[in-house]
């Protein structure tokens, strides 16, 4: 056994979790490990296994009171040891929003509503404030900053095209980056509101017993910020693991411009198309570095999978008139056909 199961041992014991059977559930992209419990009266509880100094539960926990405050269903955390890394979580089951929709594909609507009216409900209310912690500790939710949003397509050059051997001249480089602070800078500058950041399908999970928003099961939202609302709207509809139809994508964009209209008075219809399309071109691009480098780092070579799909979505945000110069750039740089093909050679 080792000194970290022999950790988790402990913890589960102090919290009278100790006689309770343990199963290792799916885990994500980080360095993040999670394992049902189940008491022997059927009682059940999610530990996550968060291991320091890669990662922090703080913000999960943070964020997971702001959640709760506005009745939305982020997991109750039943007990905590942050120095170690320790959560127990409230187990809101496995019906994840991919599972239920390979069950019963008709209810794609009422879901993805649900999850809209989530986003429009963070838009009504106060970003967090700062919170503190029984350790003396505080966390206070980080901006979405120029820094955040230019590194994330970096990862384009830094792994996608150095896995295609592709040799980029020092002068494509600058323009690339050259081209992303010039859309910070036309970036509109909405209301900011909590951007859970990975709010997708996978993310999801359906709770039809609750009402309203809080049918809708959150998950994985330790990395979120403070920015652009329609950072979380793009990663719902434009899912690197499933397809949206085009036309259930549309009526839910209107949704979510109705309910903002409703809570924010400010809000401004063409100033979200522009952030939209911006952020959607942002985080595909993000998307496409990140899971070459899960591969090539990380050795998680399914995410390749997703490739496709993300670069699909990525060639359509790039229709948009704000993006005419990126467009230009993937066009002569990183061209749509030779993207497809190192991709399968790739996965091959």
């Amino acid at each position: 056994m080792t000194a970290r199961s022999q950790a988790i041992d402990t913890f589960l014991t102090s919290t009278g979790w100790g006689d309770a059977v343990r199963r290792d559930l799916a885990g994500d992209a980080s360095f993040r490990r999670y394992e049902r419990v189940e008491k022997p009266d059927g009682r059940t509880a999610v530990l996550m296994d968060a291991p320091p100094p890669q990662e922090n539960v703080r913000p999960f926990i943070g964020i997971a009171r702001h959640l709760a405050r506005l009745g939305l269903s982020a997991p109750q955390i039943l007990a905590a040891e942050i120095g170690q890394g320790f959560l127990l979580l409230d187990d809101l089951g496995d019906d994840s929003y991919n599972a239920v929709l390979s069950r019963q594909p008709e209810l794609e609507t009422v879901l993805y509503e649900a999850a809209v009216d989530v986003l429009v409900e963070l838009r009504r209310v106060p970003a967090p404030g700062p919170q503190r912690f029984v350790d003396g500790s505080q966390y206070r939710t980080k901006p979405y900053d120029e820094k955040t949003f230019a590194f994330g397509p970096s990862l384009v050059l830094d792994w996608h095209a150095k896995a295609l051997r592709l040799d980029l001249e020092d002068d494509a480089r600058a323009a690339f980056v050259s081209i992303w602070s010039d859309l910070w800078r036309r970036l509109p500058r909405e209301r900011e509101t909590l951007m859970l950041r990975d709010y997708h399908a996978d993310n999801l999970l359906w709770l039809p017993g609750r009402k309203g928003a809080a049918r809708v099961g959150l998950l994985d939202f330790q990395d979120a910020t403070l920015g652009p609302p329609a950072y979380d709207l793009v990663s719902l509809l434009e899912d690197a693991r499933r397809d949206v139809d085009p036309a259930l994508a549309a009526d839910l964009k209107a949704r979510y411009a109705a309910g903002a209209a409703r809570v924010d008075p400010r809000f401004d219809a063409t100033a979200f198309e522009a952030a939209y399309a911006i952020m959607a071109a942002q985080r595909n691009s993000r998307i496409a570095g990140v899971f070459v480098r899960l591969w090539k780092r990380d050795g998680k070579k399914r995410y390749l999978d997703f490739l496709p799909r993300v670069w699909r979505h990525l060639e359509r945000d790039l229709r948009h008139p704000l993006l005419a110069n990126l467009r230009a750039w993937y066009d002569h740089y990183l061209p749509g056909e030779d993207l497809r093909a190192g991709i399968r050679k790739l996965a091959a």
